[in-house]
This record gives structure tokens, sequence and C-alpha cells, in this order.
């Protein structure tokens, strides 16, 4: 299931073998619920286009660039890999981010954390209201596009917020591990909430997946 693969997606890409074997490629995981499961507060328009053409662009030229990238290594072109970066960091963030944000959505979702993340929200932000106002200023705050975050540091044993620009993976540009990812990119509300993303981040709250949120912040702390 998704859940599994994207659990570690903050960590590593899980790759799909290709058929030669000799290589490996990315794939496009599978949405754990139907596309208009997360209707009213994120249409089934949305999610179809979002999942099926923008993730699968992003991993598309993830695989793209990455067989650029071998070719550059086999020929010891550091300049041509170099030159790439920009590249792996934007599609590889994009399908790193987007894996984790569909386990953070469920039909079945809403309200509040219970047990050992909801206490850790209340010591680290105040109250579970605070947190969610805060991280909701955070999202609304990113300038173009970006993602806002909620995170555990582990060195200091806490939960931070964050804000990422563009596809810019939580961990890779951070060292936090991504627990909860608010996508902000218009592409994630426009055809339903315009250029009005307060309303959207209103809605999504609705339909988080305490039950994914907890699942991570619970690997994280072993």
């Amino acid at each position: 299931m998704l859940c599994r693969a994207a659990c570690s997606a903050g960590r590593r890409l899980a790759p799909a073998a290709t058929a030669a074997g000799s290589r490996h490629k990315h794939s496009l995981p599978d949405l754990p619920y139907d596309y208009g499961a997360l209707e009213p507060h994120i249409n089934a328009q949305i999610m179809q286009l979002h999942h099926s053409k923008h993730h699968a662009a992003y991993v598309n030229n993830l695989n793209a660039t990455e067989e650029k990238y071998r070719e550059a290594l086999a020929k010891g072109d550091v300049t041509t890999q170099v030159a790439l970066q920009p590249a792996l960091k934007f599609n590889g963030g994009g399908h790193i981010n987007h894996s984790i944000f569909w386990t953070n959505l469920s039909p079945k979702g809403g309200g509040e954390p219970k047990g050992e993340l909801l206490e850790a929200i209340k010591r680290d932000f105040g109250s579970f209201e605070k947190f969610k106002e805060k991280l909701t200023a955070v999202s609304a705050g990113v300038q173009g596009s970006g993602w806002g975050w909620l995170g555990f540091n582990k060195e200091q044993g806490r939960l931070q917020i964050a804000a990422c620009s563009n596809q810019d993976p939580l961990q890779g540009t951070t060292g936090l591990i991504p627990l909860l990812g608010i996508d902000v990119w218009e592409h994630a509300y426009y055809l339903q909430y315009k250029n009005v993303r307060p309303d959207y981040l209103k809605a999504i709250w609705n339909v988080i997946n305490w039950e994914n949120v907890t699942e991570r912040y619970t690997a994280c702390k072993k």
C-alpha cells in the first residue's frame, strides 16, 4: 500500500524495478482512496490532475534526470553532474513530498490527533488550536509555490513547523523529519478555491489523516 511505501519517503525514494532488472525507476504510487473521496473539501478534478498529471510529471522527470546523471557519472562528467542537481532536487522533492501528502489525507480524517502526538503538540505549541493556527499561517505565508510542514527535530526531540519553497524536500533541506505536509502550490487548490489560499487551508484540516501522522511520529522516534 502507499502508506507503507511513503512512510519512509522522507528518507529515500522507493524505486520500482524495471523489466530489465538492471536499473531501477521510480513509479507513481496509487492513492489509498478514490479521487472523489475527499469531497467536498478537495474535489475529484483537483485530485485527479494533481496525482495523475503533476505527481506523474515529477516521477517521469526524476527518472529522466537520474538517467542523465548515470551517464554523466559513467563519463566522469562533473560539470553535467553539477548542472543536473537542481532538476534532481526539484523532481525528487516533488516525488517525496507528494508521496507523503497523499497518505497525510483521508476521507475519514479531520478532528485532532490522540495520545502521544497530541501531547507532543501541546508541549511544543501550547495547544492543538495554537499549532493549527501556526501551521495554517506559515502555509498561507509561503510566497509563490511551496509547502507548509510539521516536522520532527530528532536532535532536539521536539516538533517544529517549517515552510519550504517550490518542491524542496523538508528533510533534505532542513534536517527535519516530515510528519505532515500541506501543499500550497496553486495546482493543489485553484480549480476549487481560485486564488483564495486561506479557504483551501481551512478546508484541508477536515481531511488530515492523523493516524498516518501519528505513525510517522512514532516511527521517527525509534
